[in-house]
Formats: C-alpha cells, sequence, structure tokens
C-alpha cells in the first residue's frame, strides 16, 4: 500500500515538474519583473503561485464533474491528454514553447511600460496553469480511485508549485548562474521525459477505450 503511494506520488511529481517546467519559466519571470524591486519581485513570485495553484486545484476537484457533464470517458479522456502532452513535449525539445513563452512576455513588455501585475497574466496562467497542466490534474485524479490515491497527486502538485516559488523567490541569481544554454538543455530533456510519459497515457488509453487485453509483464 505504502509503495502504491509512493509510486503515484513520483509518477504524479514528475509528470508536473516537466510540465510546469520552473527552470524554464524562471528567465522568463526574471525578465518581467527585472523593471521593479526586490519586494515586488517576491509579491510577484507569491501571487502568481497563488493564482496557478487555485486554478490547478479547481480543475483537479471538478474535473471529474466536468466530464461527467460533458459524457466523456476517462479512457478517452486519457488518450486525448497523451496526444495533448506529446504535443506540448515536441514543443519543449524544438523549443518552440519557450519561444512563445518569450514572445508572450516581449508582447507584454512592449504594452506595459511601468511594473503591473504579471501574477495572473502571463505567469500565472498560461505560462504555469496551461493547458497540459490542467488536463493532467483533471486526469490524475480521475485515475485516482482513493481519497488516499487522490492526496498523493495534490501533495505533487503543491510540492512542485513550492518548488516553483522557490525558483522564482532565486530566479535572477539562478538565471545568472544557468545560462541559456543550460536552462534550454534542461528543456530538452524535460521534453524528452514527457514525449515517453504521454505515450505510455495513449496506449493506456486505446486499451482500456477498446478493452484490449495485455499479458501480465
Amino acid at each position: 500500500m505504502t509503495g502504491d503511494l509512493f509510486s503515484i506520488f513520483t509518477a504524479s511529481f514528475v509528470t508536473f515538474f516537466v510540465l510546469i517546467d520552473a527552470l524554464g519559466v524562471a528567465p522568463i519571470f526574471a525578465s518581467l519583473t527585472a523593471r521593479g524591486n526586490a519586494a515586488y519581485r517576491r509579491r510577484m513570485a507569491v501571487r502568481s503561485i497563488f493564482v496557478a495553484t487555485l486554478i490547478i486545484f479547481g480543475f483537479a476537484f471538478f474535473g471529474a464533474w466536468l466530464l461527467d457533464q460533458l459524457h466523456i470517458t476517462i479512457d478517452a479522456f486519457r488518450a486525448a491528454g497523451g496526444v495533448l502532452l506529446f504535443l506540448i513535449a515536441l514543443d519543449m525539445v524544438f523549443e518552440k514553447r519557450t519561444e512563445r513563452r518569450e514572445s508572450r512576455a516581449d508582447e507584454y513588455l512592449e504594452e506595459h511600460e511601468e511594473p503591473d501585475d504579471v501574477s495572473v497574466f502571463p505567469i500565472g496562467i498560461p505560462m504555469l496553469a496551461g493547458p497540459g497542466s490542467i488536463a493532467t490534474a483533471m486526469l490524475f485524479m480521475t485515475q485516482a480511485v482513493e481519497w488516499s490515491h487522490k492526496a498523493m497527486v495534490l501533495s505533487a502538485i503543491a510540492l512542485n508549485m513550492l518548488v516553483c516559488l522557490v525558483v522564482f523567490l532565486l530566479a535572477t541569481p539562478l538565471v545568472r548562474a544557468m545560462g541559456e544554454s543550460v536552462a534550454g538543455a534542461i528543456t530538452r530533456i524535460f521534453g524528452v521525459i514527457l514525449a515517453a510519459l504521454s505515450t505510455q497515457l495513449i496506449i493506456d488509453g486505446i486499451i482500456g477505450a477498446f478493452g484490449i487485453s495485455v499479458p501480465a509483464g
């Protein structure tokens, strides 16, 4: 039982860690908050994490009800979620996701000359609470039958948000230490891991939808 809980927590934590990609978002956060002082950067870090956590937890709790209202089976959602995550993984490997994030940041900076509240948009959503993390939270919570399993998923999300907060608070020196090449390499590695995880989700969804029996082992 303990092994199952640890396995669920580990799988959830790794998936959200790769999806949210705090190290990849850190340079964007640093550039968006560069015009403000230290107090402003801390305030934006805390608020963005709060907003993203609220959104992801909201979909985690009410996602199953939404699927039921739309008459969507968990296997169909699992397969669709796998496809979505695979596309995100491809973007990460080829750095298209980073380019889009930087483009959003540049557009925002062009429109706002003075430091503004970036906690809701674009940091909170869609950079942290994006389609991938929202869909995955719904998927993992609908897969978890027992409340102990759901607690592991929620704990994994909460820990990832805490990691994000620490990374954001240390964003400026962290970005300086990493450099663009290291950050890019980390994002690509995360993309490969996410591609493997998403492929497994697609396979599981197809097996469940068509009732395919798979030999044990």
